[in-house]
């Protein structure tokens, strides 16, 4: 056990470390750069290797790559390269390949602000590649919990055998604050099943009886199977059968829509007895607890809810902590993404405020203590102040 002073970037990086990460390819972009330079260095000291590859396209080629030869794998960028990997993140889902993406979000579109935060890949981390597929993302608040989430990250990857994304903010990223590391007897570290494909270009992607995923051999140790983009059957070989796809596209939803007890995790902050819910995610819910025990002083019964899984979303969550609450607040930097989801839950049973910030300044937390009082003192009316 050590207590160290650390960035919120050095945090992903020790914490995917020991989860077991030995790969890193990326490319730097602002605000994710330290976590390149900390694998770089890192990586070499622990047996691993590092990889700056030409791009982000590369870089996620790269890591999937690696993924398949048994190496547990990660890559970060921001907005722009987050972008740029969403074809390549599509491969992993379908062809079910446990990897890590770290997107340190910055003030967007395009080049946008680059040192400056923004919460505004929230759905693209769900939606940003094509089609209709599984996805796991975690938000971190802290340096702790990032170091944490990190590991938590590789574990549900190898678990569901499927890609998953560290969401973070440029509040947390290069945020620093004193964080105990855990001892290695503390962690839980979730390793690749390595069930074997039932001999050559046979059943890879066959799951076993009661398993919630398939083993995964890794290549080049004897066992020959194929990998595609293209819907396939249990050989891993293209097909055009729609009853094939349907029964593959079940599966890899299902899942993750199947263990969601497992996957979902919340906070709830000071909610015991709360009339009034500040909803938000990653780094904005500082601010957000500032404003509760602020409004608290003042007799407003109000608390926080925040996802720490942010997809899938955690809606029965949300609707049982809503089902006692005069109003909810929902405050994100962004022009109001997660807000579309809370009133998708809600459904007009709770009125709902919002408060969003996209010009690369924080939200603070006098303007969330404001909007809680109107609320107080009016009646939520449930309009949107954007």
């Amino acid at each position: 056990m050590a207590n160290v002073l650390m960035q919120g970037n050095e945090a992903v990086v020790e914490g995917a470390i020991a989860a077991g990460m030995r790969f890193f390819a990326g490319y730097p972009i602002t605000p994710s750069t330290e976590i390149a330079e900390g694998a770089s260095r890192r990586l070499p000291q622990v047996g691993g290797h590092f990889v700056q590859m030409e791009d982000e396209l590369a870089s996620m080629a790269a890591v999937i790559g690696a993924s398949t030869t048994g190496a547990k794998s990660i890559t970060a960028t921001s907005g722009p390269g987050f972008s740029l990997k969403q074809e390549n993140i599509g491969y992993a889902c379908l062809a079910e390949i446990p990897c890590v993406i770290v997107d340190v979000q910055r003030c967007g579109p395009s080049t946008g602000l680059p040192t400056s935060p923004s919460q505004g890949d929230y759905m693209q981390a769900r939606w940003g590649t094509h089609g209709d597929h599984p996805m796991i993302a975690l938000s971190p608040s802290s340096v702790a919990e990032t170091y944490r989430l990190a590991i938590r990250a590789f574990n549900l990857s190898e678990k569901y055998r499927t890609p998953v994304i560290l969401l973070m903010d440029e509040i947390v990223g290069h945020m620093r604050e004193g964080i105990r590391i855990p001892t290695p007897d503390e962690i839980e570290i979730v390793n690749r099943r390595e069930a074997g494909n039932y001999g050559a270009y046979k059943f890879a992607y066959r799951v076993p009886e009661g398993k919630i995923s398939l083993g995964m051999r890794p290549f080049g140790e004897g066992s020959r199977y194929n990998m595609t983009g293209l819907m396939h059957d249990y050989s891993g070989f293209p097909v055009n059968s729609p009853v094939i796809t349907h029964e593959l596209m079940e599966r890899i939803m299902h899942k993750i829509s199947d263990h969601l007890d497992d996957i979902l995790e919340t906070e709830e902050y000071r909610m015991e007895d709360a009339e009034y819910a500040v909803a938000c995610f990653g780094g904005t819910a500082r601010a957000a607890r500032d404003a509760v025990d602020a409004a608290r002083e003042q007799g407003i019964k109000a608390g926080m809810w925040r996802p720490v899984t942010v997809w899938p979303f955690p809606e029965e969550s949300l609707k049982k902590a809503a089902a006692n609450l005069k109003g909810i607040l929902m405050a994100e930097h962004n022009y109001g993404q997660m807000l579309l989801e809370v009133e998708r839950c809600v459904r007009g049973g709770v009125p709902i405020e919002f408060i969003g910030r996209v010009d690369g300044t924080v939200i603070p937390p006098s303007e969330i203590l404001e909007k809680l009082q109107a609320m107080h003192a009016g009646g939520a009316e449930g309009h949107h102040a954007k």
